[in-house]
Formats: C-alpha cells, sequence, structure tokens
C-alpha cells in the first residue's frame, strides 16, 4: 500500500442486522447469525459476511471513483484481513495509482483493517 495519506476516503455505514439481510443471498453459514456459535469459533458476536464486507469496498470505490457507474468497474481484488461486523462502519481508503487505484479498508472503531493490499481498475 501507498506510504502517503489516501487520496479518498469513503465511509459506508452497515445495519446491525446486516449479516441477517445478507442471508437471503443463500449464504446460510449460522457464523453470521448465532452468537453462541461465534463466541465459540473465537469472535465476540456474528460476523458479517466476507461477500458482503467486499461489496462495500467495491461500492465506496464505484461512487468514489467511477461517477457511481458500476459498468466503469473492471475489476477488484485485494485480502480479506479481519472481520467486520454487522453496524460497524466501513472506511475505503483510495489512492490513485498508475493503472488504477490501491484500496484498503479499515473499521475504525477497533482500529481493524478488514481488507488489505486490493487493487481496483476502473475504466
Amino acid at each position: 500500500m501507498p506510504a502517503r495519506p489516501a487520496d479518498l476516503v469513503c465511509t459506508v455505514p452497515t445495519l446491525p442486522q446486516a449479516a441477517l439481510i445478507y442471508r437471503l443471498s443463500g449464504d446460510t453459514n449460522p457464523l453470521h447469525a448465532e452468537p453462541q456459535l461465534a463466541r465459540k469459533a473465537g469472535f465476540e458476536r456474528p460476523i458479517l459476511h466476507g461477500m458482503c464486507t467486499y461489496g462495500l469496498v467495491g461500492y465506496a470505490v464505484m461512487k468514489s471513483l467511477a461517477d457511481g457507474d458500476p459498468s466503469r468497474m473492471r475489476s477488484l481484488a485485494g485480502r480479506f484481513s479481519a472481520p467486520a461486523f454487522p453496524g460497524e462502519s466501513v472506511q475505503v481508503q483510495m489512492w490513485r495509482e498508475t493503472d488504477g487505484v490501491a484500496v484498503r479498508a479499515q473499521v475504525s472503531e477497533r482500529g481493524a483493517t478488514v481488507f488489505d493490499n486490493g487493487f481496483a481498475e476502473i475504466g
């Protein structure tokens, strides 16, 4: 990731019930809905689906750098580095690079980086 401050930052809030709503997409893993199972797995509470976090990052990049036009998003890749929890705000940091956009997402409430070493191509 670039050593300079981000060129753009977009904060995307999530709803406390986001993981329950996201289950409607077909991912019914109980880690996202059952507090006891989440604690047994080492989490303080149910975690947000990775694909939901990925979607939040993509939304922030599209909104900030593609004028909200999804057809301009060519690619988005990165690494999930920590879970996000429903109800947290995801702060997406973006750096303009010659061939695209470097991306990192953090949850500032916990100081956790949830998506790292990301890169997006915008057309």
